[in-house]
């Protein structure tokens, strides 16, 4: 999907079957706001400058389990990793994006989340809207 310059999107995860978990039924989540480039990608520098619309919400049955922020931290893969924050001054409780730089997000696309405990989940990229 060409989209053009970057501009901000809600994009919605659903937890994915995988080897490890056969039995997700899609029913818990992400979903969350971010500024995406013609490419599909998280847009670094249009992030800077709109960082307080992105926001993020984590489903759990449909309904809002937890607020939180999308914020981009220094480390991790290709130097630096996008992580949902749900309480601004601690790392404790962020899920960590594997990968989410690389990543194209686009409708049908898997992406992996690392949980606050270290394991990586599975998700659907179920639907993208601009925001």
């Amino acid at each position: 999907m060409n989209r053009g310059p970057a501009q901000m999107f809600r994009i919605t995860l659903q937890e994915a079957r995988s080897r490890e978990a056969p039995t997700r039924d899609g029913a818990s989540g992400y979903e969350f706001f971010a500024p995406l480039d013609a490419a599909g990608h998280i847009d670094l520098e249009t992030w800077k400058k709109e960082r307080a619309r992105c926001f993020v919400h984590r489903l759990d049955h449909g309904a809002i389990a937890e607020r939180g922020l999308l914020v981009h931290r220094a480390g991790g893969a290709g130097g630096a990793t996008w992580a949902f924050d749900y309480e601004a001054g601690t790392a404790d409780d962020e899920e960590q994006g594997y990968r989410f730089a690389s990543h194209a997000f686009e409708p049908g696309e898997y992406v992996s989340v690392r949980d606050g405990e270290g394991t990586l989940h599975t998700y659907r990229v179920s639907a993208i809207h601009p925001a």
